[in-house]
């Protein structure tokens, strides 16, 4: 039996469906060829102080590895990679600069974006929203422009191969999927859909899928 238990939703709503977080976790583990086994979790169950000891948040995914228990899917993908040279070099310099780009793709690149989406998916019939949109709009195309030209002609973000820093920038490029603000940057747009190639991207987003197809609600 795997020694790795990544925790995930038995079901999400169709709108997030592909973009729950443990997806770049199952990303990571199909890269590094890790096996896992899957604890899925209800809404009901991940609210209950039982799982709130593993995530204090209630949310997905949490992993334990071995007995170490960690969440936040940017943790999880940074203590994978370290364990697999297929999403970390070797190189001190290049693994740092690994990270950073790792970090960049959490906090300088999806803030922004999530931000739209709070307006777009939740907020779109607020006065206030409507003000505000044109403004965070403006902040989600300035960074869009500032990652296009930082990976200039590159295919990936460290020395021209895959790592840990391209799956999780994937990954937020993937969250704005209502709009086609990413393809307005040909170079992203291009950078996102080879990275969505990768095999282990599509196992990994299949395996997400299947339970919240096995699991969904039926009709009345």
């Amino acid at each position: 039996m795997a020694d790795i238990e990544l925790t995930t939703l038995r079901w999400a709503p169709p709108p997030f469906q592909g973009q729950v977080r443990d997806l770049a976790v199952r990303w990571a583990l199909e890269e590094a060829g890790l096996a896992y086994r899957e604890r899925q979790v209800t809404d009901e169950e991940r609210r209950a102080p039982a799982y709130r000891a593993r995530q204090p948040f209630g949310q997905v995914p949490a992993i334990e590895d071995d007995g170490l228990v960690l969440f936040e899917s940017g943790a999880i993908v940074l203590h994978i990679a370290e364990k697999s040279p297929a999403l970390m070099p070797t190189a001190p310099a290049a693994r740092a600069r690994v990270r950073t780009w790792s970090f960049a793709a959490l906090s300088s690149i999806e803030p922004p974006i999530q931000n739209l989406i709070e307006i777009d998916l939740f907020n779109a019939d607020q006065d206030w929203a409507k003000a505000r949109r044109p403004a965070v709009l403006a902040r989600v195309k300035a960074r869009l422009a500032d990652l296009a030209t930082a990976l200039g002609d590159r295919n990936y973000l460290e020395s021209d191969r895959f790592t840990a820093a391209d799956l999780l920038m994937t990954t937020v490029l993937r969250f704005p999927r209502h709009t086609s603000l990413v393809a307005e940057y040909p170079s992203l747009e291009a950078y996102r859909l080879r990275c969505e190639a990768r095999p282990a991207f599509q196992k990994a987003l299949a395996a997400q899928l299947k339970p919240f197809k096995d699991n969904a609600p039926v009709a009345a």
